[in-house]
């Protein structure tokens, strides 16, 4: 059985929505560690395999370590039939996967930058700036209630993720905004939320006095 390192309320949350959405929370081992957060609470948890101390972080039957959501969210899919994404060479694929990695190298990049307040010419060059991601996802959602058309997506779950954890920061587009809106009705908020907070209840018995 695979085993997924999860802290609540975290960058690791979506992994457990998609898992609940696929109907295999109960196929994958998760473990709940605490991580050290942005505002300095929580600690490098000695239980979590991450070197890091981040999560999500995924290891295979085969022993093989997977560290980022987008692997992550990917491998898993892929190893439950592919439920949430296109399968290789059928329509929509190319978009599903430019939108999995466009997420990690322009959407992150871009949201934390404008949460922490940095403006550099060298970060809007590299990866844009929200302004361009409000854009981007404008126009792949004109038209169509999901980034890939009519059908919930893996890059649904990812792209609207950072503005469900940072409401505050997502872009003021109406059809944007509706997106998101769609996607969390379509994830079981009320299931994820008793999860979150029995792994809460259970890190708060682990942590040592």
């Amino acid at each position: 059985m695979p085993k997924l390192y999860h802290s609540p309320h975290s960058r690791s949350s979506r992994v457990i929505s998609q898992l609940m959405l696929m109907g295999k929370l109960d196929e994958v081992e998760v473990i709940c560690v605490d991580v050290i957060k942005n505002d300095g609470s929580g600690r490098k948890d000695p239980m979590n395999a991450h070197p890091e101390g981040k999560v999500p972080f995924l290891i295979t039957d085969e022993g093989e370590t997977i560290r980022e959501s987008g692997a992550i969210m990917m491998y898993l899919d892929e190893l439950f039939g592919q439920p949430l994404s296109p399968k290789p060479g059928s329509k929509g694929r190319g978009g599903y996967l430019s939108w999995m990695y466009y997420y990690g190298g322009v959407l992150e990049p871009a949201l934390v930058a404008q949460f922490a307040g940095l403006d550099h010419p060298a970060l809007v060059g590299t990866f844009r700036s929200m302004t361009e991601v409000g854009a981007q996802l404008e126009s792949g959602l004109k038209d169509q209630p999901y980034l890939l058309g009519k059908e919930l997506s893996l890059a649904d779950l990812i792209m609207s993720s950072a503005f469900l954890w940072a409401p505050h920061l997502m872009p003021e587009i109406a059809v944007v905004k509706d997106w998101v809106a769609r996607v969390a009705k379509a994830q079981d908020s009320d299931a994820l939320e008793a999860f979150e907070a029995k792994a809460l209840e259970g890190l708060k018995q682990k942590v040592p006095a």
